[in-house]
């Protein structure tokens, strides 16, 4: 589902330099980091990388997914942690594609709750939106 201009409330603007082994930051100056490829990929690793960078976002976006579908169901969801894993590798055709893993942590519910939970964030997470049908997003519940 795609958003009309109108209904946008916040935009952010970030500018790469040199790609994947360069620097990132934000108009803003919030955000001014160092980026290289990590070592598995024959970088230095000194500095994040945008998966590192997909991940935090996310992670961040899905626990605030989390705690609006929380406040809908009436649920408690406070103490709980998100982790995204972002994976890169090599597609069929020779490009590169990413695959990511959700895991929730939320230990003032029940399984079942937790699973219902997360399925639920994952049907309102903008990033969710942006990935489904693109790449592949693993849920679990921890």
């Amino acid at each position: 589902m795609s958003i009309q201009t109108v209904d946008v409330v916040y935009t952010a603007v970030a500018t790469a330099e040199n790609g994947r082994d360069g620097r990132v930051a934000s108009d803003d100056g919030k955000l001014d980091v160092i980026v290289n490829p990590p070592e598995e990929q024959g970088g230095s690793g000194a500095g994040t990388n945008p998966e590192q960078l997909f991940a935090a976002g996310y992670s961040a976006c899905f626990q605030g997914a989390l705690s609006v579908v929380a406040r809908r169901e009436n649920a408690d969801v406070s103490g709980s942690r998100v982790t995204a894993q972002v994976g890169i590798g090599k597609t069929p055709d020779g490009g590169f594609g990413l695959t990511v893993e959700i895991s929730a942590a939320i230990p003032n519910v029940d399984a079942a709750t937790a699973k219902d939970l997360v399925e639920k964030a994952h049907q309102v997470c903008p990033y969710s939106h942006a990935t489904r049908g693109n790449i592949e997003v693993k849920l679990t519940v921890a």
